[in-house]
């Protein structure tokens, strides 16, 4: 309930003197008394509001009012809201309960006492507070590496809570400020993840939501092993590459894509690719190239099968491999030149 104009506030003990006239005598009665009078109630949404008020002789007329109109008159109840009662726990008490309170019965209070001698009111005004309770949040969203993010998060309560934003790594960042919207600006890789928000006021325990940020990038290289391999025996080329989405791979051997077939296998797993070789044969010796794409770019990286330590291979062949290693060191020594 909202506060009531000056006007009607003057208006107020002038109504109540007329009413009182017309009321059934009640209860006995002295000077209203509400907790020193001015002080204000506060009560959680939902609780029981109790507005205390006390009587002490029998020759008065009493009656509780709110700014709808009047509540009880003595013993009558004139309201329709069936959670409002009368608390007489003695002779001189009539005090207003009030079960399940809301939002819409915060307001000014009034217990009006009319003797022989005058007529006396007092009010108390009911505040109601809620507890935070976010109402909307953002859903999960995807977004580009580089791209401005914003997340919202929009909670009510009585006091207005405070909302706090936290992005919830190892090192559990908190967000400066207390802001409805978190802006990101140029989103990276490292800024994904599940974003909190948290509404806090004194009145109950804080509302927590989370949203889940993913953020796209193109695959990198994070790890590629050449091997020795022996002939007849098995050989393995391992490559890694982070990306979001999941990478997609392809092998080479020189120009040609190699397929799972005629003794090679492509094992792809998450962010890992493996090429096995069954039984290590001279032709299989050579340069490899793992390529790792996805929808937002494309990179490869150059591996080696080696010959091994105790290969048996005859002298053009052996002159074919010493060719060829030196040529891989002359390119390799050229590379790191």
């Amino acid at each position: 309930m909202v506060g009531r104009s000056q006007a009607d506030r003057n208006q107020l003990p002038l109504l109540l003197l007329r009413l009182l006239c017309l009321l059934p005598t009640g209860l006995p009665v002295r000077s209203g008394d509400f907790n020193r009078s001015t002080d204000n109630i506060t009560v959680r949404q939902g609780d029981t509001a109790i507005l205390r008020c006390f009587v002490e002789d029998r020759s008065s007329r009493v009656a509780w009012l709110n700014r709808s109109g009047i509540i009880f008159a003595g013993d009558d109840k004139w309201s329709l809201d069936p959670r409002v009662e009368l608390e007489k726990r003695s002779l001189l008490e009539y005090s207003l309960r009030i079960q399940k309170v809301d939002v819409s019965d915060e307001g000014p209070y009034t217990c009006s006492v009319q003797t022989k001698q005058h007529t006396k009111t007092t009010q108390v005004y009911l505040i109601v507070q809620v507890p935070p309770k976010i109402s909307n949040i953002s859903a999960d969203i995807t977004v580009n590496e580089g791209s401005n993010v914003t997340l919202m998060c929009i909670a009510y309560g009585r006091p207005e809570p405070m909302i706090t934003w936290r992005h919830l790594t190892p090192t559990a960042r908190d967000f400066e400020g207390e802001e409805e919207f978190l802006e990101i600006q140029g989103i990276t890789r490292e800024q994904s993840g599940r974003y909190e928000c948290k509404a806090a006021n004194e009145v109950a325990s804080a509302d927590v939501k989370q949203v889940r940020v993913t953020v796209n990038y193109p695959p990198i290289i994070t790890e590629s092993k050449s091997n020795e391999a022996t002939t007849g025996k098995q050989a393995i080329l391992r490559c890694e590459a982070s990306a979001v989405p999941a990478p997609d791979f392809e092998w080479y051997k020189d120009d040609t894509r190699i397929n799972s077939a005629q003794g090679l296998e492509i094992r792809n797993t998450g962010s890992r690719s493996v090429l096995m070789v069954a039984n290590v044969t001279e032709e299989h010796y050579g340069n490899y190239t793992c390529v790792a794409a996805n929808k937002l770019g494309i990179t490869n990286t150059s591996l080696y099968l080696y010959i091994g330590p105790g290969t048996p291979i005859d002298s053009a062949t052996s002159l074919a491999a010493s060719l060829w290693l030196m040529a891989n060191l002359l390119f390799c020594l050229f590379c790191t030149c």
